[in-house]
């Protein structure tokens, strides 16, 4: 055969043999699982997802509040407060530049140890006795006082004032004066002149005399650099008695150490290291306790004598004391804080518990047929295991970075290890679950599940009584497990409890429908007694998990609102009712105020007072006690009393026929009641006044005086007036209290419309006062000084502001909506769980006729039962918990005042949380019915009966 050039003629292959057969490989196991029921493992890994990220995130939110609560009530203090201050005597050698080494040597020590803030830090040298000023031509306050000057030297004032005139002092001569700069303030204030010499006397032979060659101004007085260093901005008032004087602050060169301390009497220097607020951790409470201890008076302070080479280095800090205060109200508020979560775990280990049984249930055929096919125990739970860590992990991982980076916080022990515990839990329980198919049926009746339910019962007794024996919530106690686990033993118990009742009543409740001519009824009722496989047992798990979220939020809902009718009754008694008004010592409230005030929208009562603080009570023996006189309006006061919750009386024991020769009514305090039994009772007023009075009541506190501190009488206005003539030439009323829903910035400007101006003005040394108080910024709202308007809405919105209260309250907020979304999905897992069997009911009862509607009532009929008996037995289990625990728990640190309240079972609270649980479950079973249910049955009815 001939081809064209270029072509190639194409030649057979050879025949070849059969191909050899590759070996048999079968596919993975884990990996076949995944494919075939990938929506399954997608949720599991969703549950084990949030699970596990629950468990990291709450331990790190009470540390991030711990943290926090800490830092800002350090912050809240001041720098002087905070900071650890070492001082040493100034020698004839000091300088600038030694301080400064010394301060950089003290700070670089310290520092490894305390974490220091640039913030306020400062050192410099001081004079340990002020000097007066006894030039002729200052300022004097008094006859007797003179104006004083503090004289310092402080590094890097440059950096801080303005000079407005003159120079910087310099090194002070030999014999001459010591140069100094004052404020300029201060000097206009004293009448000191740019190069005045300041004559201080003389301290033995030596004159000491300092000139004013400067004067400056403060960039920022409330800078934390100027706390404790006397009065460098302006001058400041002194008082001692009647005498009234101006002091202030001066500053020398670093050059003159020596003179410093020459002119007051000796000198002390000083270095300020501030600990940062900030940098605070309430973990770490003891180790900075340990380290402030080492260096006021232990080996740290030793070591900081022998590199500084300075003897007589001491150091004190109030820090502390205040360490100290932190520590007892965080641990007084972190039990409180940690029930909720604690309850939150519990629903946890329900729900992973309730999601082994479903996928056990799904998929007991498959097991069995792996054991009947040979598949060991071992081999078949290996799988399983190794099915569920390649589901679990990656979401477990997750969820553990998630919270890590979500809530940072330097501690991060505790929430890995909550989170490998609930990933442990969550990789474990199916395994588990499936191991017990190979177990051997156990005969009903059976004493195991006795001996466990008593057992519960007998921990949950000894919780309780600890509980009721140490208490909750007091300063020092800490976090103890037990004590926090208590309500949610008390939820174990009662879940366990209504496990055994709900049967017997549902059964009940299923004869009583039987005899009536409706199906769906009776039907759910029979099925809501009996677990999927008929036995007249249901499962306890999802009753237990919707018991202890009905619990768990009940509890948290009473005790946040118990700490809120608290924190309010706290607010009421400190201002005396809803608003109260208080004016200086030598001022008075006039008529056109008070009326005024009580004509003010959401006014319900109001009334002035006078209160006379150096009264005189005169015993029935003639014995003498110093009283505080309070004279009010009976009527208005009776109500403000009841309204307040303290000191509550009858107004009409204050009700008096009149008559100057009658004695007056009055309500005495308790510490008054042994004189009052010795005889008829006056009271004196300090105009030598005297007023009988009768007894028509003995109160431990009345709202004008809260907190007395002394004994007092309260009288009626009325028959006041007639024995004390004091009360009748003027209008005598120097507070005012009102309750009822008022504004308290309309109060304050009507005051001052109506009550600044129009009455008396302050003279005298009652006006420096209010001057000083101005100038040092204590003017409140745009009052003078002596002038303030208390509310109680202010009042409880500081009290709420605490951090420590704030930390708290997050928590039991995050573990209440935790708790009901597990529980919501407990119930959902239960039908889920259910929906076979339920499915294959139904599509047998539409073949007979059964309608959609009537359908989607019987499995409302088959869950609402257990729901309705979730949700009444929770709302009675929180009661009893309240009960049993209320009298244990010290709310105070979550009030935010100290508050003699407790927990009391209210219907209230506990109801709101419990319908919302209910109607939250009630609207996912209707959900769930008509989303699933339709095609679920539409598939069995196709596919014929399956079981």
């Amino acid at each position: 055969m001939t081809t064209q050039a270029g072509t190639t003629v194409p030649t057979p292959a050879p025949e070849q043999g059969p191909a050899p057969a590759r070996a048999y490989r079968p596919a993975p196991w884990v990996r076949t699982r995944l494919r075939a029921m990938p929506l399954a493992a997608l949720l599991t890994a969703a549950l084990a997802l949030v699970t596990v990220f629950l468990a990291a995130a709450f331990p790190r939110i009470a540390d991030r509040g711990a943290d926090t609560a800490l830092q800002e009530f350090a912050r809240g203090l001041g720098t002087n407060v905070t900071n650890l201050e070492l001082t040493s005597e100034t020698t004839p050698n000091d300088n600038a530049d030694d301080l400064r080494a010394v301060g950089q040597k003290l700070g670089a020590q310290i520092g490894r140890q305390l974490p220091l803030s640039r913030v306020g830090q400062v050192h410099g040298t001081r004079v340990k006795t002020e000097r007066s000023m006894f030039n002729p031509g200052f300022t004097r306050l008094s006859d007797h006082a003179n104006p004083r000057l503090g004289l310092y030297y402080l590094d890097g004032l440059a950096d801080r004032v303005t000079l407005t005139a003159g120079t910087w002092p310099g090194p002070a001569p030999a014999d001459g004066p010591l140069p100094v700069v004052l404020s300029q303030q201060a000097a206009e204030a004293v009448n000191i002149k740019l190069g005045d010499v300041i004559e201080s006397g003389t301290d033995g032979p030596v004159q000491l005399r300092s000139t004013v060659v400067g004067l400056y101004r403060v960039n920022d007085p409330k800078d934390p650099f100027w706390e404790g260093l006397g009065c460098p901005a302006r001058a400041c008032l002194g008082l001692k008695g009647d005498d009234a004087w101006y002091w202030t602050s001066g500053f020398v060169d670093g050059g003159s150490l020596p003179a410093l301390a020459r002119w007051g009497s000796s000198g002390q220097d000083f270095w300020r290291l501030p600990v940062d607020p900030g940098a605070l951790r309430a973990d770490r409470l003891d180790r900075t306790h340990a380290a402030l201890a080492s260096y006021t008076a232990g080996p740290g302070m030793t070591a900081l004598i022998d590199s500084t080479l300075r003897a007589d280095l001491h150091a004190t800090s109030l820090l502390p004391d205040v360490l100290t205060r932190a520590t007892d109200r965080y641990q007084a508020a972190a039990p409180l804080g940690a029930i909720g979560p604690a309850g939150v775990a519990g629903i946890a280990v329900v729900v992973l518990c309730l999601a082994a049984a479903l996928s056990t249930d799904r998929r007991a055929g498959e097991i069995r047929l792996l054991q009947a096919r040979g598949g060991s125990r071992s081999g078949v739970l290996l799988r399983l295991l190794g099915e569920g860590a390649v589901t679990v992990l990656p979401a477990a991982v997750l969820g553990t970075a998630l919270a890590l980076v979500l809530l940072p916080t330097p501690r991060w022990g505790n929430p890995v290890l909550l989170a490998l515990a609930v990933t442990l839990l969550a990789i474990l329980a199916f395994p588990a679950r499936a191991a017990l198919l190979w177990a051997r049926p156990r005969p009903a009746g059976g004493w195991r599940r006795v001996i466990g339910e008593l057992a519960v019962l007998a921990v949950t007794a000894a919780a309780v009584a600890e509980v009721r024996r140490r208490g909750v919530g007091h300063a020092g106690g800490g976090v103890d497990p037990l004590l926090v686990a208590s309500p949610l033993l008390l939820a174990v118990s009662g879940g366990l409890l209504l496990a055994r009742i709900e049967p017997l009543v549902v059964g009940w409740l299923a004869a009583l429908a039987g005899r009536g001519r409706g199906l769906v009824g009776f039907l759910g009722l029979v099925r809501a007694a009996r677990d999927n496989s008929g036995r007249r047992k249901p499962s306890v798990l999802p009753l237990l998990a919707l018991l202890i979220a009905v619990t768990a939020t009940g509890f948290g809902a009473t005790v946040l609102d118990t700490v809120d009718r608290s924190r309010t009754r706290a607010g009421r008694i400190a201002t005396g009712g809803d608003v109260s008004v208080a004016v200086p010592v030598y001022a008075t409230l006039p008529e056109a105020f008070t009326k005024a005030a009580g004509e003010l929208p959401g006014v319900r009562a109001a009334t002035g007072a006078w209160i006379e603080e150096r009264a005189t009570f005169i015993g029935g023996d003639r014995g003498t006690t110093d009283a505080i006189l309070v004279v009010v309006e009976p009527k208005a006061y009776a109500e403000i009393s009841r309204t307040a919750g303290v000191g509550g009386y009858d107004p009409a024991v204050l009700d008096a026929p009149g008559g100057k020769d009658s004695p007056v009514p009055a309500l005495f305090s308790r510490d008054l009641a042994d004189k009052l039994a010795k005889g008829a009772a006056q009271v004196r007023t300090p105009t030598g006044s005297v007023m009988a009075t009768g007894v028509a009541g003995i109160v431990s506190a009345t709202p004008a005086l809260p907190d007395p501190g002394k004994p007092f009488v309260v009288v009626p206005a009325g028959p006041a007036k007639e024995h004390l003539p004091e009360l009748q030439r003027a209008t005598k009323v120097n507070k005012w209290f009102a309750v009822g829903d008022v504004e308290p910035d309309r109060v304050r400007a009507l005051l001052m419309e109506r009550g600044i101006g129009t009455g008396a003005q302050a003279v005298g040394l009652a006006k420096l006062v209010n001057d000083e108080a101005t100038a040092a910024g204590r003017a409140t709202s745009g009052l003078p000084p002596g002038y303030v308007v208390h509310s109680s809405r202010e009042t409880i919105a500081a009290l709420a502001d605490d951090p420590v209260q704030r930390a708290a309250g997050r928590l039991f907020w995050y573990a209440g909506f935790a708790a009901a979304g597990f529980a919501l999905l407990a119930v959902l897992l239960t039908l889920l769980r259910a929906a076979p069997d339920r499915t294959a009911v139904l599509a047998r009862l539409r073949t007979m006729g059964l309608r959609p509607r009537q359908g989607l009532a019987l499995i409302i009929a088959e869950a609402l039962p257990q729901t309705l008996a979730a949700a009444v037995g929770g709302g009675l289990v929180a009661l009893v918990a309240v009960a049993l625990l209320g009298g244990a728990f010290d709310l105070s640190s979550l009030v935010g005042a100290t508050v003699r309240e407790t927990l009391t079972p209210a219907v209230l609270p506990v109801l709101l949380p419990t319908v919302g649980l209910t109607l939250v479950v009630g609207l996912g079973v209707v959900v769930e019915t008509l989303v699933a249910g339709r095609r679920q049955i539409a598939t069995e009815l196709r596919a014929g009966e399956r079981q």
